[in-house]
């Protein structure tokens, strides 16, 4: 295949990836209509539509989402290849995309990733934060940092701690106002800071721990967040019982800005984990990225 193509398929990509002809023209520094002709040049070349065009969107046709896949996985192997190429020369460099869950970026990403940038000044490292179930592959992530209980069976795992647990907490003047439950399922009856994770519809139930057997309660309240430092700071106001990581809430315990709640119903749980998948090659700077992680003292 000649160049030519090459840089069709990195435009074909770039569509998709952007959502739109506007996007990707901006992101190639192309013109709009140079990019059509480049989609109709490979369309002819392949000989199918690749792309489904309207005025207001475009979306891959079945074969362009496949060929765009197949492109994205051998784009991503040259890519590997030249970052090992220039490990070689004796430092090494590339790019490490990494996923990580708010609070796993928080415990063992943010302390290190100064480290690293010293350590290896040529490595990259673009990191994106969020509470989302994304898959690591598809996205084109090459490391993730996500609870253990979260993760997918097919991939290589390493805890970053041994385990965590969750428990309720509440300020000392909503107790005066409320009371205190005594059981989980009496949470029904209490104001409940609700915490909602991207991409669901449906509140988290909070979970608890009784003989060996866990179970879940579907909680109200006035209050919804997707971020738990923000149900927090709600219950440290008085707003209502939140549930959060328990290493994450003791200091405010210990300031005497909440109370603990229902602490023999909570019990431990695998706790962060970085994965990655097991069968796509790795460069240099991955592997150098993954090593660091692992080797770092944990909290």
């Amino acid at each position: 295949m000649s160049d030519r193509y090459y840089s069709d398929l990195r435009a074909l990509c770039c569509i998709i990836d952007q959502g739109s002809f506007v996007a990707a023209a901006r992101e190639l520094c192309v013109s709009r209509s140079a990019l059509s002709e480049t989609i109709r040049r490979l369309e002819n070349f392949v000989g199918v539509q690749l792309l489904n065009r309207t005025t207001r969107s475009v979306s891959p046709t079945p074969a362009g989402e496949r060929l765009a896949a197949r492109f994205g996985v051998a784009f991503e192997e040259i890519g590997a290849a030249l970052s090992e190429a220039g490990a070689m020369g004796g430092e090494i460099a590339g790019l490490v995309r990494v996923h990580a869950q708010r609070l796993g970026y928080e415990l063992f990403l943010k302390p290190l990733l100064p480290d690293i940038v010293r350590r290896f000044p040529r490595i990259s490292v673009e990191v994106q934060i969020d509470d989302a179930g994304v898959d690591i592959v598809q996205e084109r992530f090459d490391v993730g940092i996500r609870l253990g209980e979260m993760l997918d069976q097919d991939v290589i795992a390493f805890p970053l701690q041994p385990s965590l647990r969750q428990i309720a907490v509440a300020a000392p003047s909503y107790i005066d106002q409320h009371g205190m439950p005594l059981h989980p399922r009496e949470l029904r009856d209490h104001l409940c800071i609700g915490f909602r994770w991207p991409g669901h519809d449906a509140l988290y139930n909070w979970e608890f721990c009784e003989n060996g057997v866990w179970f879940s309660v579907a909680v109200s309240g006035p209050l919804t967040f997707n971020d738990q430092r923000a149900a927090l700071d709600a219950a440290v106001a008085g707003a209502g019982i939140a549930l959060w990581v328990e290493s994450e809430v003791q200091p405010l315990i210990a300031a005497g800005h909440l109370i603990p709640l229902l602490t023999e119903y909570s019990a431990a749980f695998p706790g962060f984990a970085l994965y990655y998948p097991p069968h796509r090659h790795r460069s240099t700077a991955v592997k150098t990225f993954i090593a660091a992680v692992r080797g770092a003292k944990t909290p």
